[in-house]
């Protein structure tokens, strides 16, 4: 048996080790990346989030809004609990990428404000959409139901 895994059929090494008190910040640091998809799963059921989607362009909103919200929770939770977080990563990426560019577009509002509000909610998503990336290409961690 080697020291590596296939990741997306890439090999990652898995010789380094962490220093014990540093494995304990994986699950914190996968529970505090996941709780703002964990918490937004209502708001995807609310008449104004659907409404404020349709007025975005989304097109079937009714049925997109909330099954964007439960991609995004199945995602987060599989982050959360490290089980198969690589898929559940990827599933937030593939929530955000539309997400993004769709409900935050900031350029050419006429309004300065509301386009400072969207450009640091736009930048907030491309920073979450990092963090599943990573989490993709090296895993769950250190104190994960399944790696």
């Amino acid at each position: 048996m080697t020291n590596a895994t296939t990741v997306l059929d890439r090999p990652v090494d898995r010789t380094q080790t962490l220093p014990r008190s540093a494995a304990y910040l994986a699950p914190v640091g996968r529970v505090l990346y996941s709780l703002i998809f964990l918490s937004a799963l209502a708001g995807h059921f609310r008449a104004g989030t659907i409404a404020f989607a349709a007025a975005q362009g989304v097109p079937l909103a009714r049925l997109l809004v909330p099954l964007s919200g439960i991609i995004a929770f199945a995602g987060a939770l599989s982050v959360a609990l490290g089980y198969k977080a690589r898929w559940g990563a990827t599933l937030l990426a593939l929530f955000l990428v539309p997400v993004t560019l769709t409900m935050h577009r900031f350029w050419g509002l006429a309004d300065p404000q509301v386009a400072l509000l969207q450009q640091a909610m736009f930048l907030k998503n491309v920073a979450l959409l990092g963090a599943a990336l990573l989490i993709t290409v090296v895993g769950s961690g250190p104190f994960s139901l399944k790696r």
